[in-house]
């Protein structure tokens, strides 16, 4: 597991599929604020939950400058579906090698029960318009996060 970035950081370059198959870059987000979000499963209840929170505070989230991206190890066709099902409109991208969620400290070792295992940290990385990290919250909790970041943003 990598280590945790840190506010300061510079966030890790990445491209990678969207939900219809199109590269999408951190790059193409230059000069604007980016809030990724790095999610363990597609049509799942918590991250459905939590995907649904974004969609319904994109315009909010993009009148004050931020780009949001939702990055989760399912494939492009999986991505599809929960965006068509669930009527998102937050970007979401496949990241099935899981390179970029490691590269973010958002997968590692987790326990459920007594039970530890590897498996996607919920994670929420702000990053400024230079590429920086601004905020990094890892185990996250999928309901009320949204509202939390729009607090904490001062939105």
């Amino acid at each position: 597991m990598t280590e945790r970035l840190q506010p300061g950081d510079v966030a890790p370059a990445f491209t990678l599929p969207d939900a219809d198959g199109n590269e999408v870059s951190l790059a193409d987000h230059k000069g604007r604020k980016v809030i990724v979000y790095f999610y363990p499963a597609a049509l799942t209840p918590g991250c459905t939950k939590q995907a649904c929170d974004f969609t319904d505070n994109l315009d909010v989230l993009a009148g004050a400058g931020y780009d949001v991206l939702g990055i989760s190890p399912d494939q492009p066709e999986k991505l599809a579906k929960f965006r068509d099902k669930e009527s998102l409109k937050v970007t979401l991208l496949a990241d099935p090698d899981k390179k970029v969620l490691d590269a973010y400290g958002a997968f590692g070792e987790k326990k459920n029960y007594g039970k530890t295992y590897m498996g996607v940290i919920r994670s929420t990385i702000v990053v400024d318009e230079d590429g920086k990290v601004e905020r990094a919250l890892y185990n996250v909790r999928a309901t009320g996060h949204v509202a939390k970041i729009i607090k904490d943003l001062g939105i």
